[in-house]
């Protein structure tokens, strides 16, 4: 990462609903700490993608599994220009489109997807030295060991706000769909959306992006990691 990579490792987890602003603030984050970023979210819409792609169904758990061990799938670490492609297709746009959208939380909810693909972030962690990793089962489950633990949050109203404008969409229907990722990730049987015990939860609701990531160099700071 040219003159700003710094060394010694440092893990930070960042978990949280979609619309807390897990990723600006990860990748904010990542830039001032010279270190590598891993967007865990992208990796299950790509495969997601993958799953749409080869018209299985997104039911048959043995059948979204053999497309999760057979599709070559690649994402950057680049906080400031990662990429993610699935058999050499570049799909960065394709996976944030409505019908991944609303096809992710099914897939990701296949154990063997989930073992599959937690077993490539860690290996991603472990290389990195220094890294902002963001998900949803970072800190209880990929990286239980991180020098720090974010779990972001926001009021249902800001979270709706929020991504309807970056998806141009209806807030009503973004508010609704929120809902519905939020009850599938929660409730999924294999590492559900939760907060782990240790980490440090932050409400964004009324913070700009600045402040949260003041905070986050500030906890940084005070464990002796920033």
């Amino acid at each position: 990462m040219g003159q700003n990579e710094r060394t010694g490792r440092c893990v930070v987890a960042v978990d949280g609903p979609s619309g807390s602003g897990k990723s600006t603030v990860s990748r904010r984050l990542a830039v001032g700490l010279g270190a590598r970023y891993l967007d865990t979210g992208a990796m299950y819409r790509a495969l997601t993608w993958a799953v749409l792609r080869s018209g299985v169904d997104q039911a048959d758990a043995a059948a979204v599994a053999k497309v999760a061990g057979e599709v070559d799938l690649r994402i950057g670490t680049d906080p400031q220009g990662y990429g993610v492609t699935v058999d050499g297709v570049d799909v960065a746009k394709e996976i944030r489109g409505p019908e991944v959208t609303g096809a992710v939380s099914a897939v990701a909810a296949v154990p063997a997807v989930r073992e599959l693909l937690v077993a490539r972030q860690r290996q991603v962690i472990e290389h990195a030295g220094r890294i902002v990793v963001e998900g949803r089962d970072i800190g209880s489950v990929v990286a239980p060991d991180a020098d720090l633990k974010v779990y972001l949050t926001a009021s249902e109203a800001a979270r709706a706000q929020r991504r309807s404008v970056e998806d141009a969409a209806d807030v009503a229907a973004t508010a609704a769909d929120l809902a519905r990722r939020d009850r599938l990730d929660s409730t999924r049987k294999v590492n559900p959306l939760q907060q782990a015990p240790d980490a440090v939860e932050l409400d964004t609701t009324e913070l700009g992006i600045d402040e949260v990531v003041a905070r986050l160099h500030a906890l940084l700071s005070e464990r002796g990691v920033a």
